[in-house]
């Protein structure tokens, strides 16, 4: 069984740090941005987003681009609040509004993209606010032919406790590999809540997506074009627990399995870029099964190996379970959030599986944030 430790150990610190650091190694492929100005559809999906549409309306309406090169486009897809209520109070500041019965995020924008008139889709989720550069910071991107799709930078607000301040740690990490990757050539997606593409490029989506924002700028990958990552066109977001963070994972990496399934050249020499796939998007999925295996295979090592192995991980997954009942604020809070987190994660990641036995609907589930207010730039301010 050392052979299976072993094995398992090095994929874990490949995935984890190996890979990350390589990618900071390889030639860049800078984009060739510069000021141009496109007509665009903004497509806002909303369902359930009372509490946020009117916010995220007027940020839209304060974007640092000329108005009369955007179309907004508000798809109210099986709302039961007011939300679109609240956006058809915005008509006569020329927010349209398309009312869909369906609670179905993909079709939805499927018939969003039907209707949009620009040359670029413009689109983003209603809780996150936006920077009034963002969108000039995308559209200029698309003066190099080459680029196909452009996402933005969610920015994390500071959260009041550990367990906030981790997860906005992952995501921060989680961005910089997605910087790495657009710096070589292309990332495998987009950010869910700010993204740009140019308009032929979209193509239709089954019912059930999970991941718009992954299947759409796939088809421009395919199509021979650049999907980048530019962290100048800025959204603005609010801390996420835990709970919330890891329901979100479920979802976000159960579509993972959902788009292999509709691109299976993702792992192929068809894929220009199928090493960074396999070393990146598919490995995060094997990754619990490889602290599984290394776990149980700890056991079967010669003394005194066995011994370091075992302890070793026991000491890490305590530390993950004492952070439920650490204080907030002390020196053990500052170091199990962490492991806790990478933990509940990889719960995420081992559960993503049930995307094969569920219906990808009932993996759709509200993300929960606490509204905070700071003295740097917020949605609020």
């Amino acid at each position: 069984m050392a052979w299976l430790f072993v094995g398992a150990a090095l994929f874990i610190v490949y995935v984890v740090a190996g890979y990350p650091l390589l990618l900071r190694w390889l030639a860049p492929r800078p984009v060739r941005k510069q000021p141009i100005r496109k007509t665009v559809s903004v497509i806002l999906p909303v369902a359930g987003g009372e509490r946020w549409i009117a916010g995220k309306l007027e940020s839209i309406l304060a974007l640092d681009y000329p108005r009369e090169l955007v179309e907004i486009l508000v798809v109210a897809n099986g709302c039961r609040d007011r939300s679109a209520e609240i956006a058809a109070g915005f008509a006569s500041r020329g927010v349209q509004l398309l009312r869909l019965e369906a609670a179905d995020k993909g079709l939805a924008i499927n018939r969003a993209v039907e209707l949009a008139r620009g040359e670029i889709l413009f689109f983003t989720d209603v809780r996150q606010k936006l920077d009034p550069a963002s969108l000039s910071e995308l559209v200029n991107n698309f003066a190099d032919p080459e680029v196909g799709v452009v996402s933005g930078e969610v920015v994390i607000l500071e959260g009041a406790t550990e367990e906030e301040a981790s997860v906005g740690l992952y995501r921060r990490y989680e961005n910089w590999i997605r910087g790495q990757l657009s710096r070589i050539d292309s990332v495998f997606g987009a950010t869910g809540c700010i993204w740009a593409m140019r308009r032929e490029l979209a193509a239709p989506m089954p019912a059930g997506t999970l991941l718009d924002d992954m299947h759409l700028p796939l088809a421009a990958f395919f199509a021979g074009y650049r999907l980048v990552f530019d962290p100048g066109a800025k959204a603005f977001d609010y801390p996420t627990a835990l709970d919330s963070e890891f329901r979100r994972k479920v979802r976000t990496l159960a579509g993972v399995y959902q788009v292999m399934g509709a691109y299976p050249a993702l792992l192929g020499p068809a894929n220009r870029m199928w090493i960074h796939f396999v070393s990146y998007k598919l490995a995060r999925l094997l990754l619990p099964w490889a602290l599984l295996a290394a776990a149980v295979s700890g056991f079967f090592l010669p003394r005194p190996w066995a011994v370091a192995a075992v302890g070793l991980q026991a000491v890490f997954y305590a530390l993950a379970a004492a952070d439920v009942w650490a204080p907030e604020g002390g020196a053990l809070k500052r170091i199990s959030s962490p492991a806790r987190t990478f933990v509940v994660l990889m719960a995420a990641a081992a559960c993503a599986v049930s995307v094969w036995f569920v219906a990808g609907g009932r993996l759709w589930k509200p993300t929960r944030v606490r509204p905070v207010r700071t003295s740097g730039r917020s949605p609020d301010r």
